[in-house]
């Protein structure tokens, strides 16, 4: 029988209401919210005694293999409106060759590139997207630094919204060139992240636009939470020791750590949880110096700097629910530099075949400098996150070449770069 990749299964679903994620105020489901009256993010929340008796491993595991399998745990209420482009389950792949170099018990990846549009983007915005057609919403607005811009296009076009997305002016010329190709409006913009996301607040009065900025909405949290919820199914119903996740808006990391509060209020893991690391760019790390500084919320970093553009945001809203998570878990944050990333980046590709992005190749920098410094333990399982496909970055020259009307020096060949 062929199984749609894309097919959503009709199922009952759970949601009761928000809550603000720092006042605990209730806010009503299923009407258009932004941030909560405190200025801060909302997070869904679901029936989860009714989840239970609703759910199995096997009920899930029947089901096709895309992040739609765990609809139950999914704010869309009607299957129709789940704006599909094949969220495909990604692989938890092992690095055997580091490993071995590392003197590791368990080294892994999560490679996010295998989505559409080629990144982790796609999770979160396949279901704000999915939810805005289902609330309605015509038109969506967002800041990227280039794989959300390309998420929000994407699934804008298949749902028939009009999209809008503002991008810092050095975002990556292919991220811009895909925006604009799926038909956003996309607008190159002299300035960071969040100056970007000021054009987006400030133009929803003129624009009647709905501001899709990260964690501005509910519901990207939820897409990503998806992230902690196939980790668990593929790791057999068990969770790693430590997740090495590199860090910009910091939704994924937030969504993970509710999926696995989740899972265990259905009774599917128990309560070890991964001790979560947030992994930053020393040229843009505030949520690294916040941590050092035993603080709840992060400053924004001026004059941010950094080769791996997705962690290059130098305020996140979200700041306390990360830094809250990093502690809960016994994790930690850690910055790394812009050489040691290209460095880390090299050597994956060259050990593992494996083509990581900046931010994806961060985090085995991080882990490095971890085990180095004792943070991390040899015998301690380890995954990383690689966000998107590093296919979409700039990639060292590659300029050898062979006149085939010369003598072919095969010697020659075997020394060669």
């Amino acid at each position: 029988m062929h199984m749609m990749l894309d097919a959503a299964p009709e199922a009952k679903t759970f949601v009761t209401h928000l809550e603000c994620g720092y006042t605990g105020e209730r806010f009503e489901a299923d009407t258009l919210h932004n941030l909560s009256s405190a200025g801060k993010p909302l997070l869904v929340r679901y029936d989860l005694a009714g989840v239970k008796a609703a759910v199995s491993k096997e009920l899930w595991a029947s089901r096709a293999p895309t992040l739609w399998r765990y609809r139950e745990l999914l704010p869309v209420r009607d299957a129709a409106n789940c704006v599909s482009l094949g969220e495909t389950m990604t692989p938890v792949l092992p690095m055997p060759n580091l490993e071995k170099a590392n003197g590791a018990a368990g080294l892994l990846v999560k490679d996010e590139g295998r989505l559409p549009t080629g990144s982790f983007k796609a999770r979160g915005l396949v279901m704000a997207v999915s939810m805005a057609k289902e609330l309605g919403v015509k038109r969506m607005a967002m800041p990227t630094n280039g794989n959300a811009g390309s998420a929000l296009a994407a699934y804008c076009a298949r749902a028939g919204i009009e999209a809008y997305v503002f991008a810092p002016e050095d975002t990556p010329e292919v991220n811009l060139r895909e925006i604009a190709a799926q038909g956003a409006k996309t607008w190159r913009v002299n300035g960071y992240i969040d100056d970007c996301g000021k054009i987006v607040g400030e133009g929803k009065a003129a624009m009647d636009w709905f501001d899709t900025s990260t964690l501005k909405e509910p519901y990207r949290i939820e897409g990503k939470k998806t992230m902690g919820l196939e980790l668990a199914e593929q790791m057999g119903w068990t969770l790693p020791d430590v997740i090495l996740y590199p860090t910009g808006g910091g939704t994924g990391l937030i969504g993970m750590w509710k999926a696995f509060d989740e899972l265990e209020a259905i009774g599917l893991i128990g309560s070890k949880r991964p001790r979560m690391v947030a992994v930053q760019a020393t040229g843009c790390a505030p949520m690294v110096r916040a941590y050092e500084a035993g603080e709840r919320h992060a400053t924004r970093w001026e004059n941010a700097q950094t080769i791996a553009m997705g962690i290059r945001v130098p305020q996140a809203i979200g700041d306390f629910l990360i830094l809250d998570a990093v502690r809960a878990s016994n994790g930690f944050a850690i910055a790394v530099d812009d050489d040691v990333i290209e460095a880390a980046l090299a050597e994956v590709a060259k050990a593992e075949g494996l083509l990581l992005c900046p931010e994806g190749a961060a985090t085995y920098a991080a882990y490095k400098a971890a085990r180095a410094d004792g943070r991390i333990k040899a015998d301690e399982t380890c995954v990383l996150y690689n966000c998107a496909t590093g296919l979409k970055y700039p990639l060292p020259a590659m300029d050898q070449k062979l006149d085939r009307h010369q003598p072919i020096d095969y010697a020659a060949l075997a020394a060669a770069g």
